[in-house]
C-alpha cells in the first residue's frame, strides 16, 4: 500500500501489481512501458495554469496515472469538477494552482506512472512549488543628504519571495540606469559615487519575482552644492579718505550666507558697509585700516573663503607717494608735489 504524504518511490512502485488484461497473453510484438519524457520541476504562480509534462510508450499502449507524495492524484476522468485533467498523451494540466495559507493541495513532488499488462514504468521525481511575493519590504530605503561630489548609498531589502525577488530601482518613476560608470547596482544596495546635483530626485526600491513587482516607498536624494566663489575680493592700494569697495559673490544650495571679517581686528566702526550685493565697503579710509578682508560664505554641506588686502597711503601737502596701479600687480611708484590735495582714482 502506498503511504500518503511521501515521494513515490521506484521500490514502492515496482510492488505494484501491473496492470492485467483479462484472457490476454503476451505477443511478440508487445512491450512493457518506458518513459520517453520525464516531468520537470516548476515554480508557478498562484491560480495561474501549469502542465507537469508526460509521455510513455508501449504495446498496448499504457495508461498512466499520476501520484503526489505518495498518493494517487484525483483529475477530471475521477471527477469531472477537478481543477486537474489528464490529458491524452499523459501530462497532467492544471486548470489552475490552488494555493492558500492551511490548504496547498497542488504543491508537492509527483510521479508519473505508466502501466500495461507486461509491466510499468515510473518517471523522474518532480517537485511543483508554488511561487510568493510579499508586499512588506524587509527594509525600505532612507531619504539621503549629500554634497555634491560625495558618495550616496541607499539600501533595500525586498518582501520574502519564492523565487527570490530580484532587485531594481526607479527615479522619479523612470528606471535607474545603471550603465552610467557612477552608479552600481549590487544586491539590496544602489550606489552613486561622485553625486552631481542632477541625480537628486524620489528614488524607489522595486522587487520582482515571476509573481509580480512591489514597490518600496520612497526615499528622498538631496545633492548639496558647497558654496563657491563668482567674485572674489582683490587686493587695493588707496589713498587714504578714499572710499574702497571689496566684491564677493558666491553661489550654493542651500544659499550661502556671507559674512566679512579683518584678519588684525575688527572692521572699521562707523566707516565699513556690507552692502546689498554682499559686497565691503571702506569709507574714508585710514592707515589703521590697512590689513587683509576675508569674505566667508557657508552653508550645511561647507565653508569657502577668500580674502583681499588693502594698503593706504597718505596725503600731504607736498609730497604724496602713490601706486600708479590700484590694483599694484605691477606697482610703479611716482612723486607728486602740489599745494592742493586731489582724490586720485
Amino acid at each position: 500500500m502506498l503511504k500518503p504524504s511521501r515521494p513515490l518511490q521506484q521500490s514502492t512502485l515496482n510492488s505494484l501489481p501491473p496492470l492485467s488484461i483479462p484472457g490476454s497473453r503476451p505477443r511478440l510484438e508487445d512491450a512493457p512501458p518506458r518513459i520517453v519524457e520525464h516531468p520537470s520541476d516548476l515554480i508557478v504562480s498562484k491560480g495561474e495554469p501549469a502542465t507537469l509534462n508526460c509521455k510513455a510508450e508501449g504495446r498496448p499502449s499504457p495508461m498512466v496515472e499520476w501520484y503526489k507524495d505518495g498518493e494517487r492524484v484525483e483529475t477530471d476522468r475521477e471527477d469531472p469538477r477537478s481543477h486537474r485533467m489528464l490529458l491524452p498523451s499523459g501530462s497532467l494540466f492544471f486548470l489552475r494552482i490552488v494555493h492558500g495559507r492551511r490548504s496547498k493541495p497542488d504543491e508537492g513532488v509527483y510521479v508519473c506512472v505508466a502501466r500495461n499488462y507486461l509491466g510499468e514504468a515510473v518517471s523522474r521525481n518532480a517537485s511543483l512549488e508554488v511561487a510568493i511575493l510579499r508586499d512588506d519590504f524587509r527594509q525600505t530605503p532612507s531619504d539621503v543628504v549629500v554634497a555634491a561630489g560625495e558618495p550616496a548609498v541607499m539600501e533595500c531589502i525586498p518582501p520574502r519571495g519564492h523565487p527570490e525577488p530580484t532587485i531594481s530601482w526607479k527615479r522619479n518613476n523612470m528606471k535607474v540606469n545603471d550603465h552610467d560608470e557612477r552608479i552600481t547596482i549590487r544586491g539590496g544596495k544602489l550606489m552613486i559615487s561622485n553625486t552631481r546635483k542632477s541625480d537628486a530626485g524620489m528614488f524607489v526600491c522595486v522587487g520582482t519575482n515571476m509573481v509580480g513587482e512591489r514597490d518600496s516607498d520612497p526615499a528622498e536624494l538631496v545633492v548639496f552644492e558647497r558654496p563657491m566663489f563668482v567674485k572674489r575680493p582683490v587686493n587695493q592700494v588707496v589713498l587714504a579718505d578714499d572710499m574702497v569697495d571689496f566684491l564677493c559673490e558666491a553661489h550654493g544650495d542651500p544659499a550661502p550666507t556671507i559674512r566679512w571679517r579683518r584678519e588684525e581686528g575688527e572692521l572699521p566702526r562707523g566707516r565699513s558697509e556690507i552692502r546689498s550685493d554682499h559686497s565691503l565697503r571702506l569709507t574714508q579710509v585710514r592707515a589703521e585700516d590697512e590689513g587683509t578682508y576675508t569674505c566667508v560664505s557657508e552653508n550645511s554641506v561647507g565653508k569657502a573663503e577668500a580674502s583681499g588686502s588693502l594698503q593706504v597711503h597718505g596725503k600731504t601737502g607736498h609730497n604724496t607717494w602713490g601706486c600708479a596701479h590700484m590694483t599694484c600687480k605691477h606697482t610703479h611708484w611716482y612723486r607728486v608735489t602740489h599745494t592742493h590735495t586731489h582724490a586720485y582714482t
